[in-house]
């Protein structure tokens, strides 16, 4: 659910509390100005809410007398869509609004279906602040959920990327939101795509989890290691945080030579199906490093070097 959609919920719930609210007092609440409060009543009289303008020195908006919102009836679809919305705004610091929409819909969903939520919930992790994603198959994600929470196997029919098609049997311990997709993490730390799961299907048994299992932080290693045509090793002196603001934990790895020191020698290595874009994001570290493997790579950057060299040259030649 995006940010505005949850403010509409959070002005219908103000207009039900009783009484005339004026657009000063609504704007207020909401956190946006009056002309985005008007837009949002639009958007509630679109839906068929009967919000009326009271006119005058103390007019603004209020429920036509005797309305109540009718008893909510979602689809698992749509219930899930909604959820997962308010949980990624929840974390990006929509804290008030998220949470209040969203207790107020798990109340009046079905029993049975708000406890198939609830697992989900208890499962789901992220590997940052969240953008936009697209809502997987309902079905499909409250299965492995229920699988995750109570560590019993569960049987898929996979597509991978390169379009073939298998059966198989995880032991799924995560379910991770990242970069606008849900990624499933199980044993011997394989990562799937979510949307690419066709069916799933809970099995007899039960697993043991791993002893560290943090869903995101494997998810985001398993993309750092995975198999690409070049392995890169480097050296880079500077601090994690320096390494990290051009190369993020989902791309390389880091691990410190020397002991001690702040800013010390880092072994960073990463997997990668082209090298061209690697001199400039090294350069742009403003760091000493050295590349340890490939040779490629150091052609590359000894060749960004001379490129630098000579345009330098050429403005000092020109006069500018």
């Amino acid at each position: 659910m995006s940010r505005p959609t949850g403010r509409v919920l959070t002005l219908l719930e103000l207009l039900q509390s009783g009484g005339t609210r004026t657009v000063a007092e609504l704007a207020d609440r909401l956190g946006v100005d009056g002309r985005t409060v008007r837009r949002y009543v639009g958007q509630l009289v679109d839906l068929g809410v009967p919000v009326e303008s009271v006119r005058g020195r103390y007019g603004g908006y209020r429920l036509a007398p005797g309305y109540r919102l009718p008893p909510l009836m979602l689809t698992d679809d749509e219930a899930l869509a909604v959820l997962l919305g308010l949980v990624a705004g929840r974390r990006a610091e929509m804290t008030t609004a998220a949470e209040t929409a969203s207790a107020k819909i798990r109340r009046v969903l079905p029993r049975h279906l708000a406890r198939r939520l609830d697992t989900l919930l208890e499962t789901l992790a992220f590997t940052d602040r969240p953008d936009a994603f697209a809502t997987p198959d309902a079905e499909i994600l409250l299965t492995v959920a229920d699988a995750v929470r109570h560590r019993r196997p569960v049987s898929i029919r996979y597509t991978d990327r390169d379009g073939r098609r298998s059966e198989r049997t995880l032991h799924a311990y995560g379910i991770v939101a990242h970069a606008g997709r849900w990624y499933v993490t199980a044993h011997d730390d394989r990562v799937f795509r979510l949307d690419r799961i066709a069916a799933a299907r809970t099995l007899p048994g039960s697993f043991d989890a791993p002893a560290n299992p943090d869903p995101a932080r494997r998810l985001l290693s398993a993309f750092a290691t995975a198999d690409h045509r070049h392995e890169v090793a480097l050296r880079i002196h500077g601090t994690v945080e320096q390494i990290r603001a051009r190369l993020p934990e989902s791309v390389a790895s880091v691990e410190a030579v020397d002991d001690g020191a702040v800013e010390a020698w880092r072994r960073v290595e990463l997997r990668v199906e082209r090298l061209d874009w690697l001199p400039a994001v090294l350069a742009s570290l403003d760091r000493p490093f050295a590349v340890e493997r490939p040779a490629e790579l150091r052609d590359l950057v000894v060749a960004l070097a001379d490129r630098l060299t000579s345009c330098a040259r050429h403005d000092l030649g020109s006069g500018r």
